[in-house]
């Protein structure tokens, strides 16, 4: 299959191009385009078929639940068999934006897009590229990311290209993404609302809004924890580089001390060795490649960096990569989610 790359610009779209596109999907083709944090791989949410061509080419397990995406809070009638108020609350906050809100599913959600679970996790992104799509396709699309399985996910077209080119129809490129690690997951299913997956919302925005506090899975508390032992099940490889990953978690200097020691320990054994630091540490490390996520001043920068600066490291062939740790205060727990995940679960504790 030829993959058709389209340019478009967010703030001047092309009818013409995103008609076309949203042709594609209503055929029961993919379409990878941006949304506010990573890019999607799209198809129809309510044709089973097209749900199977994403898990096809993505090479991801069945079982995992695609994430539904709307333009409109009205969709919702269509796919969730009730609508809480904790949803209305939460859309008048959040959307369009990068919050997912898992609901009992009505039956025109096929089961192919849900994983064979009762539920669908539903969102309406903020991107006028991904909102355009889904109005001109007339469909809801489900879309994750469009990367192959377990690879980091894309935050430009490259990146998608470089995975999915020649099996999915279409790639929209309308630049680098804006937020760069994937939605909040909220299950609203249960008693207690909970976090299934940190994001740019906190489980604090989501309490001030619902007047209740909001918890997190212990199931992430625990896994995300690099003290702690980490919980059954929750230490398999995601969005991981090629080379191994080890992240370095303590005080600065010894986090410095140590990371270098490793750097000459790897190289005398002939590795090409990486080193994950910040605008603050940078000039400290000597390696073959240092590379910055960003200001520890500046969190967003860190997150829009993540996923871009792990594919940089498979284009150098890097063979070890060494890592500070991201603790930041708001979305520090988003961060290290994925790149604990990255480094399956590998840590180096100082404390």
């Amino acid at each position: 299959m030829d993959t058709e790359i389209i340019k478009i610009n967010k703030d001047d779209i092309d009818e013409k191009l995103m008609e076309h596109a949203g042709e594609l999907i209503a055929k029961g083709e993919l379409v990878a385009f941006p949304t506010e944090t990573v890019y999607g791989l799209g198809g129809d949410a309510l044709d089973p078929e097209a749900s199977r061509k994403i898990y096809a080419a993505k090479g991801r397990p069945s079982d995992n639940p695609l994430i539904v995406h709307i333009s409109e809070f009205s969709d919702l009638k269509r796919i969730a068999k009730t609508i809480p108020p904790e949803a209305k609350k939460l859309s008048d906050a959040f959307w369009p934006g990068p919050l997912t809100m898992i609901l009992e599913k009505s039956e025109a959600v096929p089961d192919a897009t849900t994983g064979g679970m009762g539920t669908v996790a539903i969102r309406m992104p903020n991107h006028p590229v991904a909102l355009d799509l889904i109005r001109k396709s007339g469909c809801l699309i489900a879309a994750p990311s469009a990367n192959t399985s377990g690879r980091p996910s894309p935050t430009e077209a490259s990146h998608v290209a470089e995975d999915l080119s020649g099996k999915i129809a279409m790639i929209v490129d309308g630049g680098p993404v804006g937020i760069g690690i994937e939605s909040t997951i909220i299950d609203l299913t249960e008693s207690v609302p909970m976090v299934l997956r940190p994001g740019y919302i906190t489980p604090d925005m989501l309490s001030d809004v619902l007047g209740v506090e909001v918890v997190i899975d212990p199931g992430i508390i625990a896994a995300d924890d690099t003290r702690k032992p980490k919980a059954p099940g929750m230490k398999y490889k995601h969005y991981a580089p090629k080379a191994d990953m080890v992240i370095v978690d303590g005080p600065k200097e010894k986090v410095l001390q140590k990371i270098n020691s490793l750097v000459i320990d790897n190289r005398q054994e002939g590795k090409k060795v990486a080193v994950i630091a910040t605008e603050e540490t940078k000039e400290s490390y000597d390696a073959d490649v240092v590379l910055s996520m960003g200001s520890r001043r500046d969190e967003d920068s860190i997150a829009q960096h993540l996923y871009k600066i792990l594919r940089e490291c498979d284009d150098l062939d890097v063979e070890k990569i060494f890592s500070e740790s991201f603790s930041t205060p708001r979305i520090g727990q988003a961060i290290m989610n994925r790149m604990l995940k990255a480094a399956g679960h590998h840590v180096i504790n100082l404390d």
